[in-house]
């Protein structure tokens, strides 16, 4: 799939998504965010359940009147529904946020932590696309099999942008990726599914009190690494070298796939690479702790996965 249709299709996904409904962090009459002390964490105005923390449930209770939903109305996190048919949030909270929310809770109680709720579903995600990512894979080292003969057809109607040109260009593309049994929309299939439950599980983290106000081992779910450093928790540093080490990982590893044997692309791929890796560094110290334990296992469970795809298709050879 050419690239930018892949691009606005992904666009088009996340603007639908998001129009339907996000995070609204509470603010005061000056507009100023209110903050949980405790955590660090600016508090959601339009939360979908109430907290089971009573310091917290007090909090919400005193700013009742800057939240946008009705604390009436709303029952406690473990008592949440999948599905509420009084509810007034739209498509996206209801058929994402929400039962993300549900199981996350669920989940928590079995193993007695929702920090180790996000982690084991977060995995459980990840087994259940493993067709769908070994696929992309597996048709990612095709590409870069068949990149010889792309780059002929290329340098064959190089300058040529008649319109009879472009179609038998077209032709003799789709040509070969029959041959080789290539699939161009599956490469995109598992990004997909795998952005909206990202921004699921952020919506989440931040939705449901009962999760954000929960611990694991020394990482508070709802605190940021920065908030965490300032206070002189120093382990939230390991937490962001986590996230950097295996989305670097992933990055060399689906680079290593794609290689397209142009010097030039090649070369924009990975100026491209390190802005991410940099980008999504300084973005892991604003983001909850809850939500970089998900990053770091359902990454880490990629990169292992690459590497086996790698070493079969290696042996195979």
């Amino acid at each position: 799939m050419n690239n930018k249709i892949k691009k606005s299709l992904i666009i088009a996904l996340v603007g639908s998504l998001l129009l339907t409904g996000c995070t609204k962090t509470m603010v005061d009459d000056n507009k100023k965010a209110i903050v949980n002390d405790q955590t660090g964490q600016n508090l959601t105005s339009n939360i979908i359940c109430l907290p089971e923390e009573e310091s917290l449930l007090e909090i919400y209770k005193n700013n009742e009147s800057h939240m946008t939903v009705d604390l009436n109305n709303l029952k406690s996190c473990s008592d949440m529904k999948i599905y509420e048919k009084k509810s007034y949030d739209g498509l996206w909270v209801q058929l994402f946020v929400r039962p993300l929310a549900w199981l996350i809770i669920k989940v928590g109680k079995l193993v007695k932590n929702y920090g180790l709720s996000v982690m084991i579903i977060g995995l459980l995600i990840r087994l259940i696309l493993l067709p769908f990512s070994a696929k992309t894979a597996q048709q990612s080292q095709k590409m870069k099999e068949i990149q010889p003969k792309l780059q002929r057809i290329e340098k064959k109607y190089a300058g040529k942008d008649d319109q009879e040109s472009l179609m038998k260009k077209s032709q003799e593309t789709m040509m070969l990726y029959k041959e080789a049994n290539i699939n161009p929309m599956s490469s995109c299939l598992v990004s997909f599914i795998q952005l909206p439950l990202f921004l699921a599980f952020l919506e989440a983290i931040n939705r449901v009190p009962a999760i954000f106000e929960n611990d694991l081992w020394v990482f508070q779910l709802g605190t940021t690494p920065m908030f965490g450093i300032k206070n002189g928790n120093y382990w939230y540093l390991l937490l962001i070298a986590l996230i950097v080490l295996f989305t670097a990982l992933t990055f060399m590893l689906s680079m290593g796939s794609m290689n397209s044997g142009n010097p030039e692309q090649e070369k924009q791929s990975k100026y491209m690479m390190l802005f991410m890796i940099v980008f999504i560094g300084i973005a892991s110290v604003q983001l909850p702790a809850a939500i970089g334990l998900y990053w770091i296992v359902t990454n880490a469970f990629g990169v292992i996965q690459t590497a086996i795809i790698k070493n079969r298709s290696g042996e195979g050879k």
